[in-house]
């Protein structure tokens, strides 16, 4: 009765998240559920395991949520994602349409820009660059997505999102784990992306179809309450918050635009690599920091300050341009508050379904998984955030569960913990990207196309992709550890 719970609890959650209900209600149901079938006390389980654990996630994440959501209002207000994505278009013309949207999105995900800000800013950019190149308007979302969700979340060595800074209090690692096997995978999923949607241009071409009559654009989205719903689980910003805020009236050089980004991958870098390590850590031995780990602490510190300077860098560098600090900072601060509570529910469902009885024939059957511990990781993941519909929660699930289980047996494996590292951040952005993840779905919607004109591309190039970049990885992990 109590898989029959877990299996039912996890039906029900992806269903109605599907269908736009709420998470933060959803998630306590779905664990009170799960612990009715285990004949397990309701009360003790939502304030206690489902509480305490959504508690930790939002004590261990939330400066992230906030800086990240922050960072990526400023960066729009001032009109610098709007800047790189105008420079890159006007470099690399009409004639590289697909390949101007693929690395403008890279370029601002990559040095720390909220997801949906990227949609919002590079979304009209790329409608207009498609219409002048006639490329079918369909293969929008795919061009965008490619940049924005795919290597620059998860592969990249040193990238600031969320979900390459949730395995490193697990594994003790810094933002750069296993830097050549996450190149090596950007590289692919790249690759893969661009050469797919050459393939569809071209075929499009040759069919005489060329760019459509646009449907609903980013304004109207950035206010649809069914779309907030999925998308909170997806990204650290709440898209009704993208509209709030005074945009400057006027853009930054290439050159001021990209200097933020710069400050956030080269401080990241420095205090991954040169400053923490060389720091006085000894108050971690005080009583009163009696919980700290530093091996868990210092990569999300190294994020934390890299997001701070770069803050300070951008504000310094568009005093001028932007009109309204208070207005800007308060959006983005207000926008980071529903996704973290939302990712947080979903982690905090994972630890009932954790505490069941029933669940120790899951992590049985997860564990003797053929193929080794890093296959094993690979699936758990994957599933987790194919049920929820979000890399960050599925992640987080997964780790929490049986994340001491697969750090034990990588050290006795003699397996560099990086290498866990870099398979979870990868495995947990590939199926996350169903049909009912909030950020497709937020995407397909801000590029006025729908789930059958443009979801197949969406998937080959962010699913398919991905998990060819994945198998690479792990048969590379596996032979040659991390580098």
């Amino acid at each position: 009765m109590g898989l029959l719970g877990i299996l039912l609890a996890l039906t029900v959650l992806m269903w109605l998240s599907f269908r736009a209900w709420s998470v933060l209600l959803l998630a306590p149901a779905a664990a009170a559920l799960v612990a009715a079938f285990s004949s397990e006390p309701l009360l003790a389980h939502w304030t206690h395991t489902f509480m305490g654990s959504a508690a930790g996630f939002v004590a261990q994440f939330f400066p992230l949520f906030l800086l990240g959501a922050l960072f990526g209002k400023l960066m729009e207000d001032s009109g610098s994602v709007a800047a790189i994505a105008r420079f890159m278009t006007e470099k690399l013309g009409a004639r590289r349409a697909i390949l101007a949207v693929v690395l403008a999105g890279a370029l601002v995900t990559y040095g720390g820009v909220s997801l949906f800000v990227a949609f919002f800013v590079i979304g009209p950019m790329a409608m207009a660059l498609f219409q002048a190149a006639d490329i079918p308007r369909r293969l929008m979302p795919a061009a965008i997505a490619l940049g924005t969700t795919t290597f620059t979340m998860t592969a990249m060595p040193g990238t600031p999102a969320i979900q390459n800074a949730i395995p490193m209090p697990f594994f003790g690692t810094t933002p750069f784990a296993a830097p050549g096997l996450g190149l090596i995978a950007s590289v692919i999923m790249l690759a893969f992306g661009l050469a797919w949607l050459s393939r569809a241009e071209s075929a499009a071409r040759r069919r005489g179809e060329g760019f459509a009559a646009a449907a609903s654009g980013a304004a109207s989205v950035a206010d649809d309450p069914l779309l907030r719903e999925r998308a909170t689980t997806a990204s650290t910003f709440d898209p009704p918050e993208a509209a709030r805020g005074r945009p400057s009236v006027s853009e930054p050089g290439f050159a001021v635009a990209i200097a933020p980004l710069a400050v956030v991958i080269g401080v990241n870098l420095l205090m991954s690599f040169v400053i923490l390590p060389r720091l006085d850590m000894s108050f971690v031995e005080q009583e009163r920091f009696s919980g700290l780990s530093l091996a868990g602490a210092s990569g999300v510190w190294s994020v934390i300050v890299a997001l701070i300077c770069a803050i300070v860098a951008l504000l310094l560098l568009n005093r001028g341009r932007l009109l309204a600090v208070r207005e800007s900072m308060d959006a983005g601060a207000n926008a980071s508050v529903l996704p973290v509570l939302s990712v947080a529910s979903l982690v905090g469902f994972g630890a009932v379904v954790a505490a069941m009885p029933a669940f120790e024939l899951v992590r049985d059957w997860v564990l003797s998984i053929e193929g080794g511990l890093l296959v094993s990781l690979a699936v758990s993941t994957n599933i987790l955030a194919a049920l929820t519909g979000s890399a960050s929660g599925g992640m987080t699930i997964a780790l929490d569960a049986l994340g001491g289980t697969y750090v034990a047996l990588a050290q006795a494996q003699g397996i560099d913990p990086a290498v866990l590292h870099r398979v979870a951040a990868i495995a947990a952005g590939t199926l996350d990207s169903l049909p009912h993840n909030g950020a497709i779905v937020t995407l397909l919607a801000v590029c006025g196309s729908t789930h059958r004109e443009s979801y197949f591309d969406v998937a080959m190039a962010v699913i398919v992709g991905p998990i060819v970049a994945l198998v690479a990885v792990i048969a590379l992990g596996s032979v040659f550890g991390s580098f």
